[in-house]
């Protein structure tokens, strides 16, 4: 169903009960004057199916809905744009997260420093951080302040190249420096000898291993972590608990992928994948029947949160990634992502009461209206009486859309304890 599929459902069906309306009061009007009623109590008849049958009711089931829903989510720091975003939202089936800055802090820090054979962890740490000075990626920035921290004396970068998905280049004391995956290395034809397995052990740690070369000599490995968000693990678990498989996408190694997946019991890792190709895996998910949100935080997410049926922002996420969003999470909190699902559907099931109130009302009052009492008990219903009916079902329905500022999306809300108590009890996700 496309996201505003029901919407368009319910303008069309306000759009032909204007005709039912007006012939429910001409059928009413025929139908008295060929039984010899007098053309006051036909006209009467006619007069009051036309006002009862009127589509108010129906035509605010929808918008009254999505005005309040709109508004609950914005005092719980979900920002739905629009309100084809929160009929969209209503229907995704797949949580896909970027991983840094997203399900971790963003913040990530100097862990390790493992030297080749003939180098230093002072030498390997120095020409590391000089070469990643100009860069403003996040584990540039972590071996750069590690370096500071440990006191070490960093040298000017010269032709600095960013190298997406692969990692950097620089010239540092008149060397080319090499900081990246095995991927760059092997395209610049590095030997890794036993390095490659020391780097893959620190990324079964959930560490992210980073190769560093000079003039095509291995110096060694230096390993970044990035603390993981607690609200992402309840986050998870929420969305399991909402019947919502949760999908990781992220550049890393595989092997640090997975070893952030297990630890927040996600269902399914896609690692290894360049900024350019996040696009061409949210679509890739979508061909195959699901219904996707994207939630990111990044310039390198912009493609996929704009392919996703819901692109969801990170609100302290970059400019680009806000602005292309359907959704923002003001509050920057993983968490927030299963509130807005139960939120979205939750609107979605008032629209489905309101529209079945307006069907039922109408279906139940035209005949009453039009006189179909009066052979037999001698009730008439008169139009001003039909027209106070009319509004008590309007405003039925808006007290009923009105409900959903009683849901709760706090910190103690069904949404975000369900999760922590599957995070503490250690369930099996689903």
């Amino acid at each position: 169903m496309p996201p505003a599929g029901l919407r368009q459902r319910t303008h069309t069906a306000g759009k032909y009960l204007v005709f039912v309306a007006l012939g429910s009061g001409l059928i009413a009007f025929l139908v008295w004057s060929f039984l010899g009623a007098g053309v006051v109590f036909a006209l009467t008849a006619a007069v009051s199916a036309i006002v009862i049958a009127c589509p108010d009711a129906l035509a605010l089931a929808t918008p009254t809905a999505i005005t309040v829903g709109v508004g609950k989510g914005a005092r719980e720091g979900v920002l739905f744009k629009n309100a084809t975003a929160l009929e969209a939202t209503a229907g995704v089936d797949t949580v896909i997260f970027d991983k840094t800055g997203t399900l971790t802090e963003g913040k990530p820090a100097l862990t390790d420093l493992v030297p080749a054979p003939g180098s230093s962890e002072t030498e390997l740490l120095r020409l590391a951080a000089s070469a990643d000075q100009p860069s403003q990626h996040p584990l540039a920035e972590a071996i750069v302040h590690g370096a500071g921290e440990r006191g070490v004396t960093l040298n000017r970068a010269e032709d600095f190249d960013s190298i997406p998905g692969h990692g950097v280049q620089a010239r540092v004391e008149g060397r080319r420096v090499l900081i990246g995956n095995r991927r760059l290395m092997e395209q610049e034809g590095v030997p890794l000898g036993n390095l490659d397995m020391q780097a893959e052990s620190l990324s079964e740690d959930g560490k992210t291993a980073m190769f560093v070369a000079a003039n095509g000599h291995l110096l060694g490995v230096v390993a970044v972590a990035d603390r993981i968000r607690e609200s992402a693990r309840v986050a998870v678990h929420a969305l399991h608990d909402q019947g919502v498989q949760t999908v990781m996408l992220t550049g890393d190694n595989r092997r640090t992928a997975e070893a952030v997946a297990r630890q927040l019991g996600m269902d399914t890792v896609i690692a290894d994948v360049l900024p350019e190709q996040k696009a061409a895996r949210v679509q890739e998910l979508q061909g195959q029947g699901r219904q996707v949100a994207m939630v990111g935080d990044g310039v390198n997410d912009a493609p996929a949160l704009a392919q996703a049926e819901v692109g969801i922002a990170i609100g302290a996420g970059t400019d680009v990634a806000v602005e292309t969003a359907d959704v923002v999470l003001v509050k920057s909190d993983p968490a927030s992502v299963p509130v807005s699902i139960a939120l979205a559907r939750k609107v979605q099931g008032k629209i489905k009461q309101n529209l079945f109130w307006a069907a039922i009302y109408n279906l139940l009052a035209i005949p009453f209206a039009a006189g179909v009492l009066y052979p037999a008990y001698g009730i008439l219903l008169r139009p001003e009486w039909a027209a106070l009916l009319m509004s008590a079902s309007t405003v039925i329905v808006t007290v009923n859309a009105l409900t959903l500022n009683r849901l709760l999306f706090g910190p103690n809300s069904p949404v975000r304890t369900a999760g922590q108590a599957r995070q503490a009890t250690g369930e099996p996700l689903t």
